[in-house]
């Protein structure tokens, strides 16, 4: 059997909600799966150039070795190896979202038509406020390139942009987070319930769950927990709710909400949870945000952060520097920031005991490999689903 070949696009798993495919946009995503898998492995030619070519002639010319990261990007974009590795994957990138807002675009309306179908089946557990805004921060990006970002509508009601993030997670990551990309929540699931077997949250707080792809996992796990996924981003909210309905869900609450000014009591949920949503925060709303976590969350409750890993003083100027593309190239501006950000002071600023730390590494559970993923494949920086979790006990 052929190895290092992500799973094809008819392997995932389709929910009523799922927009269609000709076998032609099936092929396209295909291609684009394929494509960033083995760019993966040209990536490893970066480092070959940097130790070759790239660091002994800045050493020559400055009679040193690099000091940041930053030198090391000025030295990096000269090299050819890079331009051509950095421009194709920008290009995977561009070519992805085009595909898919192609496909979600001409049945927009359709797309409509069936999230309203499904969230009339449970109108109070879809929560929206008009009175809530979208941050500033996120105004002015195009997450991940794609136009309008999580929140904006092209019309009244308009999906398409949650759709585009729904199929389109499969190319990004080639499959790795399985059928549903629900690797991350299911990962963080097992987790809690192999480590902390008597923990039984009551109230569980997902933020910025976007289409709640890695809150359905949890609220399998716990059933009888009342969990409310909150983000600020409209389609995204109605998608992931009509997303669970059709899922067969019955405890999650999908909720407008605003995760530096949450409207809720203190010391309200049990574990508040994040997925790869910190690093799309900018300037001081991290340190609101987690404050926000410290004040709802419930005197031994936990709390759980699902991010790339931190950029610590033990980590190369070159390793910081490849997985700060996504800064730079990606549309991500404020990935560098809350990478650089050391999270155990963040915590103890934000209200929580330094001793009741904790920081463990987690890989996505895919359910979607079928013995053609390759145990020792080089990690896809800023793809690759293996993280970094961080979080703490309130005590």
């Amino acid at each position: 059997m052929a190895k290092n070949l992500p799973p094809t696009y008819d392997k995932i798993a389709k929910h009523e909600v799922f927009p269609e495919t000709t076998s032609d946009e099936k092929a396209r995503y295909n291609f684009l799966a394929s494509l960033n898998k083995h760019l993966a492995h040209v990536s490893q030619g970066n480092k070959i150039a940097y130790e070759n070519r790239v660091k002994p002639k800045f050493e020559k010319e400055k009679g040193r070795t690099f000091q940041s990261k930053n030198e090391v990007d000025d030295a990096m974009s000269d090299d050819p190896h890079y331009q051509i590795w950095s421009a194709m994957r920008r290009s995977t990138m561009e070519m992805r979202q085009q595909a898919g807002r192609s496909l979600t675009y001409r049945q927009g309306l359709k797309l409509k038509e069936k999230v309203e179908k499904l969230n009339a089946q449970k109108p109070n557990s879809l929560i929206l406020n008009d009175d809530v805004k979208v941050p500033p921060y996120l105004l002015a990006v195009d997450n991940h390139l794609m136009p309008g970002s999580y929140h904006t509508e092209l019309f009244e009601g308009d999906v398409s942009n949650a759709a585009n993030y729904d199929g389109g997670l499969f190319v990004t990551t080639a499959g790795l987070l399985g059928k549903y990309s629900d690797g991350g929540g299911k990962a963080m699931a097992d987790w809690m319930t192999t480590t902390y077997p008597d923990f039984q949250p009551k109230r569980i707080l997902d933020i910025g769950c976007g289409m709640g792809h890695n809150v359905i996992p949890i609220a399998r796990r716990y059933p009888d927990a009342e969990i409310i996924a909150i983000d600020t981003g409209r389609p995204m909210l109605k998608y992931g709710h009509a997303r669970m309905v059709a899922l067969g869900i019955e405890n999650v609450t999908f909720m407008q909400a605003e995760a530096s000014n949450l409207p809720f009591e203190a010391e309200s949920f049990d574990w508040i949870q994040t997925t790869m949503f910190l690093h799309e925060t900018g300037g001081k709303s991290i340190y609101n945000i987690m404050k926000e976590v410290y004040r709802t969350l419930k005197k031994d409750g936990i709390t759980m952060h699902i991010e790339q890993p931190q950029y610590t003083d033990d980590m190369s100027f070159y390793e910081q520097w490849i997985r700060d593309w996504d800064a730079y190239n990606n549309s991500e501006p404020y990935w560098s920031k809350m990478h650089d950000i050391d999270p155990k002071d963040l915590m103890e600023d934000c209200g929580f005991d330094r001793n009741e730390y904790m920081q463990i590494g987690a890989k996505a559970i895919n359910d979607l490999d079928d013995g053609t993923q390759k145990a020792d494949e080089p990690e896809d920086h800023g793809r690759s689903p293996i993280w970094n979790v961080f979080g703490a006990w309130k005590r």
